[in-house]
């Protein structure tokens, strides 16, 4: 790799710092809002404590797609699904965004990138259906331990992500265990 692509590789990784203070909806356990960066560090955690239960899967591809699934947010930030509205297309702004901080990389890496975002956006691969449940999955892990607000909308919980999360046996033995926490809050908090 010459020079001028290195200082590429830092143009673009400069341009991802602000991930690490992106705030998502969730609330961490200490009472503070998670950041993008931090939901993307335990999502791919999920993915690598799960390796041996998809040997036919391709673990460094599934972990590309963790690590990028949520680049697009660097510029306008996370839009908490309780706040999507129809007229709005999230996934069109963040891959318009993706591809605005990725034009600082070598064409390959650029494609590379955008292939793997491209590819979970889709759900194209296996990889991605797996990457698209297990952020599903942490979102809820993460509303079951973190200080939410006395208004938090468990309800919403129960039923976010379901299609993505019914994955296979796996995905939905984690989730059943998810939303028996969920309920529980629900209950304690009577929401």
């Amino acid at each position: 790799m010459n020079k001028q692509d290195i200082a590429a590789l830092l143009d673009f990784l400069r341009a991802s710092e602000p991930l690490k203070s992106t705030l998502r909806s969730g609330y961490t356990a200490s009472g503070r809002k998670e950041s993008t960066a931090e939901h993307t560090w335990r999502l791919c955690l999920m993915a690598l404590l799960l390796e041996d239960e998809y040997p036919e899967l391709d673990m460094l591809k599934l972990l590309k797609i963790c690590i990028v699934h949520d680049l697009g947010e660097v510029i306008n930030g996370d839009i908490p699904a309780i706040d999507q509205s129809v007229d709005h297309n999230k996934n069109v702004q963040e891959r318009n965004d993706l591809d605005e901080v990725t034009s600082v990389l070598p064409t390959g890496l650029k494609t590379k990138i955008m292939g793997l975002w491209d590819d979970y956006d889709l759900g194209r691969s296996e990889e991605a259906q797996l990457a698209k449940a297990l952020d599903k999955l942490e979102t809820v892990l993460q509303h079951t331990q973190g200080q939410n607000p006395e208004d938090f909308d468990y309800r919403f919980n129960l039923t976010y992500g379901k299609k993505q999360t019914d994955f296979d046996k796996n995905t939905r033995t984690i989730r059943r265990l998810i939303d028996q926490d969920t309920e529980q809050l629900s209950r304690r908090n009577k929401i």
